[in-house]
């Protein structure tokens, strides 16, 4: 069965495939990124550092190896309207007290997709409490459900949403299951421009 343009129903629903890709530093220029190692400098950077609202994301060193224990959280990506803080926990000999009041501070936004499991992952790998997070993938099921179909466990990711709404091409690629662990090389720290 095929439309009037000859093409299958279901093909000629999709939209098309976004060919720009994204970059924070090209939709804000003014954007500044700090990658931090050291928990002296990440205080001082969290003192400044506020929302209202604060996207969160965290990386680490993948297992290849069925059943093996997780790796525990080596990055944590914070970033607001004007800054983005890569804090490398993996490097730092103390958790900055800052970090926890942060992640704790009920006035401040926190927004990720599948924030929940980041969260939990927190606060097992360094006990580390969030609260006031918003799953972006929930929202936009919930105010967006037509066009998602499925069912609301099935996963959307950044790239898909970015694609649906600012019809801009994620790609992340290798490495994000490269090791998070080693000092963030040029590869990873474009991959956290992007």
């Amino acid at each position: 069965m095929s439309t009037a343009n000859g093409q299958p129903p279901s093909e000629q629903q999709k939209p098309p495939l976004p060919t720009t890709r994204y970059s924070w530093s090209t939709i804000n220029p003014t954007m500044r990124q700090f990658y931090l190692t050291d928990a002296t400098q990440a205080e001082r950077a969290l003192a400044t550092f506020s929302g209202p609202i604060c996207g969160i994301d965290i990386e680490w060193r993948p297992n290849y190896v069925k059943g093996q224990v997780e790796n525990p959280v080596a990055l944590l990506q914070l970033s607001n309207a004007d800054t983005i803080l890569l804090l490398h926990l993996h490097h730092m000999k103390v958790i900055p007290a800052g970090l926890q009041m942060f992640l704790e501070d009920p006035s401040i936004l926190k927004a990720g997709v599948g924030i929940q499991g980041d969260a939990k992952k927190l606060y097992k790998d360094y006990g580390l409490n969030m609260t006031g997070c918003l799953d972006l993938a929930l929202l936009a099921r919930s105010v967006d459900n037509p066009r998602w179909k499925g069912k609301y466990s099935d996963p959307l990711g950044l790239a898909r949403l970015i694609a649906a709404y600012e019809d801009l091409l994620l790609v992340k690629g290798k490495v994000t299951r490269s090791n998070w662990e080693k000092k963030l090389d040029s590869t990873q720290l474009e991959c956290e421009r992007q």
